[in-house]
């Protein structure tokens, strides 16, 4: 190992270290990243002026058209977490199958997996579940453990359920290591990895994980009936509740599907699937601050018709024909209008944008620091350094893919899916997709569902420390910690299976592109 290699190694362990040590993110990666380049420019080992490709790719970074699908995806998870459509969805679940024993188990499942799709962030997930379904999966009986189990491992579907905000970077990413392992093979003509591949690769491993924790929770409520009682049984249903059912369940379902099979069919890229969420999320809520009011009904069917309409005429600005279009266009801006005025005087959209722009800020600035990161450990050899290190290893493509997964696991505990997505990722992935038999959605898929693994598995996960914050009083940390461990053992079988049948996550993508 020559000292610039060296200097490498002490730049990630001293980024590691300050982290575990609990500076922030952002500023621990510049911070080290700086200093590292300067004592590396002193002593000889590194020219400073590969510094000046950082402004550059900043530049790239707030232009990435990808990019800008994350503050919206945003939008849309927190406006409806906001509108309280999530507590109408589990309500509405809750009477639907409550009645059987794990009724209620069954519908935070359900209601956490639209929610973890909606939102795409595991620490809000976990928080926005937890207060709303553990005061009541308690005050019917349920065994503490349980709940808690259920509910942590419900919030970190969001790690793997498209559209997931942790998948669209993950994307982005790949994307970059993929076109660079294969520019390093001598294909100059590269291959791309979009969001929709990876959307689609994760659709079949999400649902196999939710279809496995049903699959728990009803063996449960045989094996252990008290440990999941029945809700007593409420108001019979009838047409009422019915249509209550159809418009609480039918439009944020609705919803996800258009958002996500929009992007999967190839009718729209990410960032207008994500506008198209946020708009919409924000008609949901308008509908419930203002039920009576037609706003949200004219702009809904005015958008509707606009997308029927592009089918047929020209849509482009001073195309003729187009008078049809601009009345349509305008219905839609007037709807969309009114509905905004509705949600802000119902108090949704301040904390909405308070809270997108938060968690935007804080991506993006991570983001930075990653990129500053990485620069200087390549320019100090660093790639290189693990280049030798993957490829040496006994086993081959397997044996390189098996110790990443594990360092991955063990940075979990420690680091947040984006820090590691930023950090982690663009050292390792080009090595790996230069290996053969390595495909790039199955290597994102591991890696999203390896993260998800590792954030609930005890002591360190960092879902149990969200869910230790919130959680009533009946529940302590021993009811959490051996609560989720069916869990993390559905998820490590679930791990292994996407091992051994990479079709599981291959296949879709290959079916849509075909």
């Amino acid at each position: 190992m020559s000292p610039a290699e060296s200097l490498a190694v002490l730049l990630v362990l001293g980024v590691c270290g300050l982290l575990m040590a609990g500076y922030p993110v952002a500023l621990t990666l510049g911070g080290v990243s700086v200093a590292v380049a300067l004592a590396g420019h002193a002593a000889g080992l590194m020219d400073i002026g590969i510094l000046a490709a950082f402004p550059p790719r900043i530049f790239g970074v707030m232009t990435n058209d990808v990019l800008l699908a994350i503050p919206l995806f945003i939008f849309m998870g927190v406006m409806l977490e906001r509108s309280r459509i999530a507590e109408d969805l589990l309500e509405t679940m809750g009477r639907l199958f409550g009645t059987l024993r794990g009724g209620l188990g069954i519908s935070v499942v359900l209601v956490g997996m639209l929610l973890a799709s909606a939102k795409g962030v595991v620490g809000a997930t976990v928080v926005t579940i937890a207060l709303i379904t553990l005061p009541t999966m308690l005050r019917h009986g349920y065994d503490p453990r349980l709940a808690a189990g259920t509910v942590a491992a419900t919030a970190t579907l969001a790690q793997v359920l498209p559209p997931a905000t942790v998948l669209v970077l993950l994307a982005d990413q790949l994307n970059n290591a993929f076109q660079a392992a294969q520019l390093g093979k001598g294909i100059f003509a590269p291959e791309s990895l979009s969001v929709g591949d990876l959307f689609a690769g994760a659709l079949l491993p999400g649902l196999t994980l939710v279809a496995l924790y049903l699959a728990f929770l009803v063996l449960v409520a045989i094996v252990r009936p008290e440990s999941s009682p029945a809700m007593p049984p409420g108001p019979p249903a009838d047409l009422a509740f019915a249509r209550r059912f159809a418009e609480v369940l039918v439009a944020p379902i609705g919803l996800i599907v258009v958002v996500l099979g929009s992007i999967l069919m190839g009718f729209a890229t990410p960032t207008e699937a994500a506008a198209v969420g946020a708009v919409g999320a924000a008609l949901l809520a308008a509908r419930r601050a203002a039920p009576g009011s037609p706003a949200a009904p004219l702009c809904i069917t005015a958008l509707a018709a606009l997308l029927v309409l592009r089918a047929f005429i020209d849509m482009r600005v001073g195309a003729p024909g187009m008078a049809p279009a601009l009345l349509l266009i305008a219905a839609v801006a007037l709807g969309l209008a009114v509905a905004l005025r509705q949600v802000w005087r119902a108090g949704f959209l301040r904390e909405t944008l308070h809270k997108t722009t938060q968690m935007t800020s804080m991506i993006f600035v991570i983001l930075i620091g990653a990129t500053l990161f990485s620069l200087v450990f390549r320019g100090l050899g660093g790639d290189e350094l693990v280049h030798r290190g993957l490829a040496d290893l006994p086993g081959g493509a397997g044996g390189a893919i098996l110790i990443v997964m594990i360092a991955m696991f063990g940075l979990g505990f420690v680091m947040d899916a984006f820090e590691i997505i930023f950090v982690v990722v663009p050292i390792v992935a080009p090595v790996l997709l230069r290996m053969e038999g390595v495909d790039p959605v199955w290597l994102g898929i591991m890696m999203a569902v390896n993260l998800q693994t590792s954030y609930m598995h005890p002591p360190l996960g960092p879902t149990l420390f969200f869910l230790r914050g919130v959680a009533p009083p009946e529940i302590t940390t021993r009811h959490i910690y051996v609560g989720v461990i069916p869990f993390v053992a559905i998820q490590l079988v679930a791990l292994v299976v996407l091992w051994f049948v990479p079709g599981l996550a291959t296949w879709l993508p290959r079916a849509l592109s075909s």
